[in-house]
């Protein structure tokens, strides 16, 4: 089942993977192979060359205390014990003539080297050459020697036996590498699936989520940090990702619904100004209305592109100097009749200096935005205090309220664009005003904090670098 798979996917990771795997396990092996394969080949040939050389000292020893023809008698016996045909011994004179030899029928193409001689001769005590025969099969370890004066000694020994052995050695270990390789290909294709299951977990997942199941979430096992890290980072984005899609769902909502308020009113009016209408005034009333009602559209669309462009950095800034101190008692001012109305008393305390560099109107509406929300949300005889303080790095306006409060359900989502406090929508206003503040502040390098306690009421704080 593996193989097919690997022959199926030559282009995954997980092949790669193996391939990897089979690449670092056999490039190992092969280099223990031909290290083996020295030293045992070297070994052999030590072994080979060592009989050789006991064979040339004892008939050296045989020479000077028996005579040539007692060497005579022990190169024919030592050929024929060891097989003719494997190994032959003769005795020549230091001109390379053969005084005695033992059966040298299966060994005629061999010649005798005087450049051996000649070594010998200038004082080496042997030489050392490996030839290949013809007519012979395996090729012969030779060896010149010195065994008495004037009498040299060649050795020759087939390497039949060495040679089988390196090829019953070379087989068995091709049959073993084969098997290992197989072996570690399955292992390693085992491995590469079981460590990349979870990146399939994700691939699948994600493949779900695309088909419309976003309440999909990839298993979370103990397969590794990474993976798992994998995983919980894929889990984090999908929460995200929902939590957008709900949030555009929600803002979708809010939209119909804020729109479809002052449009149901614009065909109500023009509806019943139609069936009837019967002066010019009464159809003055409908276009005032249709007006009034277009007005507080278009102040909803332009706060949502403002808040769109000063989120996205695309909101340029007039930035200059600016006295914080006259921004919030011209807003003060401003708001003050909407205050009496409502028997709101406004307190300002502002410090000498408040100076910021930043865009006046945009700064104008984020003080207007605050005082109109602690309005609408203070009731009769309440309090609302506005104030100025800082140090040498920021200014700090508190904009606080003795309203309703807030709940700490609500608190996290105050400056959500359309988000609204009140569920039935009944108060005024679109759920915009927080989120412009918001973002004129940080499009100032500045924030926004606040602080609620329900029924008490609410401090915001808007910290502006200087």
């Amino acid at each position: 089942m593996y193989l097919s798979k690997i022959l199926r996917s030559p282009r995954t990771l997980a092949f790669r993977l193996t391939l990897w795997y089979l690449f670092i396990f056999t490039l190992p092996s092969l280099r223990a192979f031909l290290l083996f394969n020295f030293l045992i080949t070297s070994g052999l040939r030590e072994r080979t060359d060592q009989a050789l050389l006991a064979e040339v000292s004892e008939l050296s020893s045989h020479l000077a205390l028996k005579g040539l023809d007692v060497v005579e008698l022990d190169i024919v016996q030592d050929a024929e014990s060891s097989g003719v045909d494997r190994m032959f011994l003769r005795v020549l004179s230091l001109d390379g003539e053969e005084l005695v030899s033992s059966n040298m029928t299966s060994w005629t193409n061999v010649a005798i080297k005087k450049a051996a001689s000649d070594r010998l001769t200038n004082g080496e005590s042997h030489v050392f050459e490996t030839l290949a025969i013809p007519q012979l099969p395996h090729k012969v370890r030779i060896l010149y020697g010195v065994i008495g004066p004037g009498k040299l000694v060649q050795i020759g020994r087939s390497l039949e036996d060495d040679e089988l052995f390196m090829e019953a050695f070379r087989d068995r270990f091709v049959l073993m590498m084969t098997a290992l390789i197989i072996f570690g290909g399955l292992i390693g294709w085992f491995m590469a699936r079981r460590a990349l299951q979870g990146v399939e977990e994700v691939a699948q997942t994600a493949e779900d989520i695309s088909k419309g199941a976003i309440e999909r979430r990839v298993p979370f096992k103990a397969r590794g940090a990474e993976i798992d890290r994998l995983a919980t980072t894929f889990n984090d984005m999908l929460d995200r990702i929902h939590a957008l899609i709900c949030g555009m769902r929600e803002i979708s909502d809010n939209i119909a619904h804020d729109l479809r308020s002052p449009l149901t009113r614009i065909r109500g009016v023009a509806e019943m100004t139609l069936t009837s209408g019967k002066s010019v005034g009464e159809y003055e009333s409908m276009a005032a209305n249709t007006i009034e009602e277009c007005d507080r559209l278009l102040e909803m669309i332009e706060t949502m592109l403002a808040i769109s462009e000063l989120e996205a950095g695309a909101g340029n800034l007039a930035v200059e100097e600016v006295d914080m101190a006259e921004v919030v008692e011209d807003a003060c001012e401003l708001f003050q009749p909407l205050a009496e109305d409502k028997s709101i008393t406004i307190v300002t305390e502002v410090a000498t200096s408040s100076l910021v560099n930043g865009d006046t109107q945009r700064l104008q509406r984020l003080v207007a935005n605050l005082l109109d929300n602690a309005i609408k949300y203070t009731e009769s005889e309440g309090t609302i205090k506005v104030s100025l303080d800082g140090d040498a790095s920021q200014v700090l306006l508190f904009v606080e309220d003795t309203g309703d409060g807030i709940s700490g359900d609500d608190l996290a989502n105050i400056f959500e664009r359309f988000y609204r406090c009140d569920p039935s929508r009944s108060k005024t206003g679109v759920g915009l005003g927080l989120s412009l503040v918001m973002a004129i502040a940080r499009s100032h390098g500045g924030e926004v904090a606040v602080t609620s306690y329900p029924g008490k009421g609410s401090t915001f704080t808007v910290s502006l670098p200087r």
